[in-house]
C-alpha cells in the first residue's frame, strides 16, 4: 500500500442510488434447507416462494400469540 492516495479528484456519491434495495442472500441450515427444498418439490414451486410463504403464515402466528 501507498502511504497516501490522491483523492482530489474523487467524486463524492458517485455510485449512490437512494433508493436502491439491495437483495441479500440468505443461508439457511442443512436441515432447514432440506426440509424447505422437500415442499418446493411436492408444490413444484421455487425455493423463495416456498420459503416467503413459510415466513408470512409465522408472522400471522406471531400476531394470534401477541
Amino acid at each position: 500500500m501507498k502511504r497516501e492516495y490522491d483523492f482530489s479528484k474523487g467524486e463524492r456519491g458517485k455510485f449512490y442510488k437512494q433508493d436502491l434495495k439491495l437483495n441479500l442472500p440468505i443461508y439457511l441450515e442443512p436441515e432447514n434447507m432440506t426440509f424447505v427444498e422437500s415442499i418446493a418439490e411436492r408444490k413444484k414451486s421455487d425455493l423463495s416462494t416456498v420459503v416467503n410463504i413459510l415466513i408470512k403464515t409465522d408472522k400471522q402466528l406471531a400476531e394470534v400469540i401477541k
